[in-house]
């Protein structure tokens, strides 16, 4: 766990310009004396929750990776604004980003966004002022520049002035009287930071709690002396090893223990994982949240179709269409970026290879089109049928 522990704080530091090492230096061992497990004081509710920490919690890092890992398998085709029509896809949209693939760079920006509220692009121009690259950029190394009218004139990138038209500037829920969009973990401060503190005061509880493993009990009346030299034999007698532990002087052992519903706080990590759900519009099947949970409907065939609609339209498509509006700002006029997100919608390979028929004989679009949402290369089309007598 050590491991995966680090390895999410390198999946973090870029977003929280963090310095990799300096955070893995910085965060105590368990052994540390000076991380001595007690119960978190009432004023820690009023501390920021950066990205790294949010993470850190099982359910925003799934949900933010279920939200990343559903938008970087659909593709983005240029569309005529006028009519509709796909047309051909240009580089830009193919691949916007030289060093990375279409889907990492889509991925990239979800989880800027999904994080932070915020995602960036440097616009790359060639010699005509045509964009043909982009640079996502940390969203943490970018600050807006605005007026004594809070108008946007720039930005500052590391340290660097950046004009309007370098950078390309995508957010979530947009706030009047503030440049930035504000995303759900700076939205639900106070919400996470509960979810934070119970599931650090569970760990702490049982790490270095104060309920004893067992007690040696007595009829007798023992002095200090007696009680602490029983102690000492039981210890010894134990010394490690698996077996029969012999006692004295009329003492019987009885262990105690803590169960799992008290020791794990099931109810209250149930909680938030649900509310972490909900803040991150991702559905409850999908967060492996058991049916029924708080009263919530059991999974059904239709229940998990209805809530991947909700998902996509109301949950995902808030970071897609950024995205897509970004990307038409950058095409010829007349043309627009639209993801085809008629995979996600569509909840099983049977019901989407007979909407593809039902398209293709009503000439909605062709079969090539289709096998371009389903991602099957040209490859894999059958041959066009031999006219007779024609030999092979």
């Amino acid at each position: 766990m050590h491991c995966v522990g680090r390895r999410l704080d390198a999946f973090t530091a870029w977003l929280n310009g963090e310095d990799t090492q300096r955070v893995r230096e910085a965060t105590p061992p368990p052994s540390d004396p000076s991380t001595a497990r007690t119960a978190p004081p009432r004023d820690t509710t009023g501390r920021t929750v950066n990205a790294r920490e949010a993470v850190g919690l099982s359910a925003v890092y799934r949900a933010v990776e279920i939200r990343a890992v559903s938008a970087k398998q659909i593709s983005i085709d240029a569309e005529d604004e006028r009519t509709g029509k796909t047309k051909t896809r240009p580089l830009l949209l193919a691949k916007p980003e030289i060093e990375c693939s279409r889907s990492q760079t889509v991925e990239k920006l979800v989880i800027s966004l999904d994080l932070t509220g915020n995602a960036y692009w440097l616009n790359v121009r060639d010699n005509k002022d045509r964009v043909t690259n982009i640079e996502v950029l940390n969203p943490n190394d970018v600050t807006i520049r605005t007026n004594d009218a809070g108008r946007v004139v720039g930005y500052t990138y590391r340290g660097k002035d950046k004009a309007l038209h370098q950078i390309t500037h995508l957010s979530r829920l947009r706030v009047p009287g503030t440049p930035y969009g504000l995303g759900p973990i700076q939205a639900a401060q106070l919400e996470l930071r509960g979810a934070l503190d119970t599931t650090k005061y569970g760990s702490e509880f049982i790490y270095n709690g104060d309920v004893p493993t067992g007690i040696l009990k007595s009829d007798s009346v023992l002095t200090a002396e007696t009680a602490e030299q029983a102690r000492s034999q039981w210890e010894a007698s134990r010394g490690g090893r698996q077996g029969v532990a012999v006692l004295g002087q009329g003492l019987d052992y009885r262990q105690t223990f803590i169960s799992p519903k008290d020791a794990q706080f099931i109810e209250s990590q149930n909680w938030n994982t649900t509310t972490v759900t909900r803040l991150f519009g991702v559905p409850a099947s999908l967060m492996l949240i058991a049916p029924g949970t708080f009263g919530g409907s059991v999974d059904t065939y239709q229940n998990v179709e209805q809530d991947w609609l909700g998902f996509v339209r109301f949950g995902l498509m808030n970071d897609l269409i950024e995205i897509e509006d970004a990307f038409s700002a950058l095409l010829p006029r007349g043309q627009r970026a639209r993801f085809n997100i008629e995979a996600l919608l569509r909840a099983d390979t049977k019901s989407r290879y007979e909407v593809h028929r039902q398209a293709i004989d009503m000439g909605l679009y062709s079969a090539e089109y289709a096998r371009d949402i389903e991602g099957i290369p040209d490859t894999a089309a059958p041959a066009a049928p031999t006219p007779e007598g024609t030999q092979q």
